[in-house]
């Protein structure tokens, strides 16, 4: 006869990491990241390297500089353990994995140790390989990260998680929250117009499952996106990355144990697409497609009235994105829509069950565990006449 005890333990851990906004941040007389370090008052002088992403290098020629000058500012209480790093920007470092063991050999050979600094200054995709390579030595290490697009400002830089692609999209990766986030909105001014307007899809999507005012915001200022309207986008920015920080602080799931994933709203077809085109749609111009073709199916289903459809329809066409990409006609060789397997590789992300997330009238959602594909392809076709009426 076996003889069997069991010892229950339960760990509570609490996590607490300032998200903050701020201009002109490398500036010396800028205290926010000196403070940030030191916000711990461990009374040492503390260790970082720098990494940034030759996209915002290249547009701000003078940042390396400005970021060694930044640490001789601050010497007493600050040490830049290494020249800052440019790493590539985009997918591409996130597809190599390659490139990951290079930062993880480097931070290794350069002692940093798990109370030391890297500090992220870039994209969302730089935040995640270098976050992923960062959370991986020493089981962790203190990442600050400076999130540089309207994407990673109010949205992927936020968040708890990152990865690289590894036979799909986000494939591999961990939940490791950052030490704090510096929002620096004088790098969105950098921005090429594409970058510019990704993150306002991402608006769109917490906005039509979660906050009705803030959804009519949006409405109200689409045509202020594509414009550049600097204050339009601050406050976009701000409101977007708050309701982010709202969802993962008080649903009780931040590593996404669970079944559900409500954030990611329009993304079963949206990482598809991305992976359809080979990166080559964005994954703001991935996600309003997968926003409006998700509304459509809602419209169809009931979820959403004629009129609320309309408007999420106009909202995101104001805002001056492109909504159809042909990559969505692609099939497989047995004549199936390859966009569609995009909720099998949802599902499988998801630990085997199929819960998307639906909008129940505007500024509310519910969980679906089931897609009636006949009339997806339905909303697919229709999704495809809204942008070439004769086809």
């Amino acid at each position: 006869m076996f003889s069997n005890k069991t010892i229950r333990q339960q760990i509570t851990v609490s996590w607490d990491f300032p998200v903050i906004f701020t201009h002109h941040l490398f500036a010396p007389e800028n205290h926010v990241l000196a403070g940030t370090l030191d916000r711990l008052c461990e009374g040492r002088r503390q260790r970082a390297m720098v990494f940034i992403d030759e996209h915002v290098s290249s547009r701000a020629p003078n940042l390396v500089s400005d970021v060694v000058a930044y640490f001789a500012a601050h010497v007493d209480h600050m040490e830049l353990v290494d020249v800052p790093r440019i790493v590539p920007g985009g997918e591409a470092i996130k597809n190599d994995f390659a490139l990951v063991e290079g930062f993880i050999r480097l931070l290794l050979e350069k002692r940093m140790d798990r109370h030391a600094y890297v500090i992220v200054v870039g994209g969302g995709a730089v935040l995640d390989a270098v976050g992923f390579a960062a959370a991986l030595v020493h089981r962790g290490l203190r990442v600050v990260r400076v999130p540089t697009t309207v994407l990673a400002q109010n949205d992927a830089g936020v968040g708890v998680k990152n990865g690289v692609n590894f036979l799909g999209k986000n494939a591999i990766g961990t939940f490791a929250p950052p030490f704090a986030v510096l929002n620096d909105y004088e790098f969105l001014l950098t921005l090429p117009q594409r970058d510019w307007l990704n993150g306002v899809a991402e608006a769109f999507k917490v906005a039509i499952i979660r906050d009705r005012v803030f959804f009519d915001y949006l409405l109200a200022n689409a045509e202020q996106y594509p414009a550049r309207n600097f204050e339009a986008m601050q406050v976009l920015v701000a409101r977007c990355a708050e309701m982010h920080l709202e969802h993962i602080r008080t649903n009780g799931d931040p590593f996404e144990y669970g079944a559900a994933r409500p954030l990611d709203f329009g993304h079963w077809s949206a990482h598809k697409l991305e992976l359809l085109s080979d990166f080559r749609v964005s994954h703001g111009e991935a996600v309003a497609s997968g926003v409006l073709l998700d509304s459509i199916y809602a419209r169809m289903q009931g979820w959403i009235s004629d009129a609320e459809f309309e408007e999420i329809r106009s909202g995101l066409v104001r805002s001056g994105f492109q909504l159809w990409f042909e990559e969505l006609d692609q099939r497989d060789q047995d004549g199936r829509r390859a966009v569609l397997d995009g909720l099998r590789e949802f599902q499988e992300h998801l630990g085997g069950d199929l819960c998307v997330t639906y909008p129940h009238g505007i500024g509310a959602r519910f969980e679906v565990n089931h897609i009636d594909l006949a009339l997806m392809e339905q909303a697919i076709q229709e999704l495809k006449r809204s942008v070439h009426p004769h086809a």
